[in-house]
């Protein structure tokens, strides 16, 4: 077993908050259900996925709104929002609003890049624009500017009883700090370190100089450090699915099994024009887990985890592997509850 180099300080976790089309509530209030839950059990963070014309959370900002207002200390993420999807002022507008609510729990996760099915989507989604719109990282640098204060019009005064404003209002003092950028390349690492973000790495990156998960994803750990004000101290979380099965009852094991073995081809080599390497989900007792965690070099450098959440299963099986994370696998990493 290898030894850790920096013991795990913060755990969270991360869940796509899947509905039944027919009737989307149910799921969604479970969804919240499982934050709330998430808190009880003494989770530092609670992180949603972001997933357009999908029977996922389309909205997570609206989402983590009515999470705020159902817990007091759990801190809430985007993990993560595509910015192609959104206009960076009126996103501001949303993330302010919703971390003030908060008191200052709000962690937003954003990435770059065209949307997702952009040749489907795009007469719906910049029916006019669609030719001019700018989905690099400047998309990214606008919202940066807007939370940091920083105008955004010419005018700030007083229009015969109407007041306006030169930055976007609500403003939230260091929201901005609080921004994650969710990477999977070298150049997206560095990036997110020469402008001072904090960094999501989740279970699928590009395959750029190696076909090893756990080398390349450590390759963009530290490319983001070397490039990061901070150094050393700059920010960085993991996000691999793990199950672990302490408590589950047999019939959970098996299904839990299953879920990862048909995950599994898509793991052992590169997938699709961009190459993209996908990790194993980590299945098994919380002393298993850990171990093959201490032993991957990426878990190593980093003190902050956001464990994702097997897609579909039901509310009990979350239940169950909330708690096996909180009691079991946390402790057995070091981990502290807060």
């Amino acid at each position: 077993m290898g030894a850790p180099s920096r013991p795990l300080r913060r755990l969270g976790f991360l869940t796509i908050g899947l509905f039944d089309a027919a009737d989307p509530r149910p799921g969604l209030e479970s969804t919240l259900q499982t934050i709330v839950q998430g808190e009880q059990l003494g989770f530092d963070s609670a992180w949603v996925r972001h997933r357009h014309l999908q029977h996922g959370i389309s909205s997570p900002v609206a989402m983590l709104a009515a999470a705020a207002q159902r817990t007091s200390r759990i801190e809430l993420g985007t993990a993560v929002t595509p910015l192609a999807w959104e206009n960076p002022l009126r996103l501001a507008e949303d993330l302010a609003t919703v971390d003030l609510l908060s008191g200052g729990r709000l962690n937003p996760g954003i990435s770059v890049g065209p949307p997702m099915r952009w040749d489907d989507v795009r007469q719906a989604l910049y029916p006019d624009t669609a030719e001019q719109e700018d989905f690099g990282y400047a998309r990214a640098e606008r919202l940066l500017r807007m939370l940091r204060g920083e105008p955004v019009s010419p005018f700030a005064g007083t229009v015969g009883i109407e007041q306006f404003s030169e930055r976007v209002q609500p403003y939230a003092a260091g929201l901005a700090e609080r921004v994650w950028y969710g990477a999977g390349s070298l150049r997206s690492a560095e990036w997110a370190g020469r402008h001072g973000l904090n960094l999501l790495t989740s279970s699928v990156v590009k395959a750029e100089e190696s076909e090893d998960f756990a080398e390349i994803q450590l390759s963009h750990v530290r490319a983001f450090r070397d490039h990061h004000p901070q150094g050393q101290a700059a920010r960085v979380s993991q996000g691999l699915v793990v199950v672990p099965t302490d408590t589950a009852t047999p019939a959970q094991r098996d299904r839990y099994a299953a879920y990862a073995e048909s995950r599994l081809p898509r793991t052992t080599s590169p997938q699709g024009p961009a190459r993209m390497m996908f990790a194993p989900d980590l299945v098994g007792s919380a002393e298993q887990i850990a171990e093959r965690l201490l032993d991957h070099v990426a878990y190593r450098e980093v003190d902050e985890v956001a464990f994702a959440l097997p897609f579909d299963v039901a509310p009990e099986d979350y239940t169950q592997i909330l708690t096996d994370i909180a009691t079991r696998l946390g402790p057995a990493l070091g981990w502290v509850p807060g």
